[in-house]
């Protein structure tokens, strides 16, 4: 089964799930801990991105961030050849130390943006990107503005094709959707445990994909993790900075443990996975979505690729995913 969707404004069609590239960077640093997910083997990191590419996985998401740089090269060096059969999305705005693997702020102006361009080519080992995206969430409107002309630039130039903005926020994703002429595209968080109604309206308003980080709720909606569960101090979740609500003191919060409790056995119904249904109500939820779970083995890209084969939710199970958290909450979890 072939499922695919099309990335916002663009003619571009990719596969309806992504690979992530986060993880395979490998440990790196912020001056508030790990921003990495712990030791990874750049071997199996390699043969994942060619599983991906042999189950029809076309779209690859990654950063200048993620490793220090150390993602892209691996990305670029796995492609190889291939490189002109996948979309190929990554990230700039922050700075960083890559001797020491450390993030050391950020940087919003032209300049650094035309530079960072540059050095992510190099370490992909391409001449192109087909979808850029600013990786500072909450960068003012203002500041993001000035950013669209040196964009359209590179555009015209052929050293981007489309760009994109990574934030949360609907007011900053209308800002880019309305005055960007080849923004195409929205990353931003999405889940079972997590929705975005308001910015998935902007999505369609403005007719941008919405490209989904988190899919897998940092891996709490693949079943792996129990109220037992402990996690390295090596792992952003090991240390869970404020943002990362999914886990505390090193363990899954129990409270997000109930709620994946509560919507399991829908989620798991026909045959999937637990990550599959999870998949599968992003797809549900809007024909704009293509979720991006992140991988680092082989075992996890079969697992994530072979979600296609069931499809989405129906629009009953997507209904009563619904009714089992408000059950549990006691409010809606996304505005119907």
């Amino acid at each position: 089964m072939t499922m695919t969707r099309t990335l916002g404004r663009s003619d571009i069609e990719v596969s309806a799930v992504g690979m992530g590239c986060w993880a395979i960077g490998g440990p790196f640093w912020t001056d508030s801990g790990p921003a990495g997910w712990g030791q990874t083997d750049d071997d199996e990191s390699i043969r994942t991105i060619h599983r991906a590419l042999d189950l029809g996985v076309t779209l690859f998401d990654t950063a200048d961030a993620y490793g220090t740089g150390h993602s892209e090269h691996l990305l670029g060096r796995a492609l190889g050849e291939r490189r002109g059969d996948v979309v190929v999305a990554t990230k700039w705005g922050n700075t960083m130390d890559t001797s020491a693997k450390r993030l050391t702020g950020a940087d919003a102006t032209p300049a650094y943006l035309r530079g960072a361009a540059e050095a992510s080519l190099r370490r992909l080992g391409t001449d192109y990107i087909d979808l850029y995206q600013l990786h500072l969430n909450d960068l003012p409107i203002s500041q993001a503005e000035d950013l669209l002309s040196t964009l359209e630039d590179l555009v015209d130039a052929g050293t981007l094709r489309w760009y994109g903005w990574s934030t949360d926020f609907p007011d900053r994703a209308a800002a880019w959707g309305r005055d960007g002429r080849h923004c195409t595209a929205i990353q931003h968080n999405l889940s079972v445990l997590h929705d975005a109604a308001e910015v998935l309206e902007v999505c369609r308003t403005h007719r941008l994909a919405s490209l989904n980080r988190g899919p897998l709720a940092m891996g709490m909606l693949t079943g792996k993790f129990s109220a037992s569960s402990t996690l390295g101090t090596d792992d952003v979740r090991g240390v869970a900075p404020e943002w990362l609500i999914y886990f505390r003191d090193g363990r899954p919060a129990p409270e997000w443990l109930e709620r994946v409790a509560a919507v399991r056995d829908v989620l798991t119904g026909g045959g999937r996975t637990l990550a599959q249904g999870a998949l599968a109500w992003i797809w549900a939820r809007s024909d704009l979505t293509i979720p991006i779970p992140g991988c680092r083995t082989v075992a996890q890209i079969e697992e994530n690729a072979a979600a296609i084969e069931h499809g989405p939710l129906s629009p009953d199970e997507l209904a009563e995913v619904e009714r089992l958290l408000v059950e549990l909450r006691g409010q809606p979890v996304r505005a119907m």
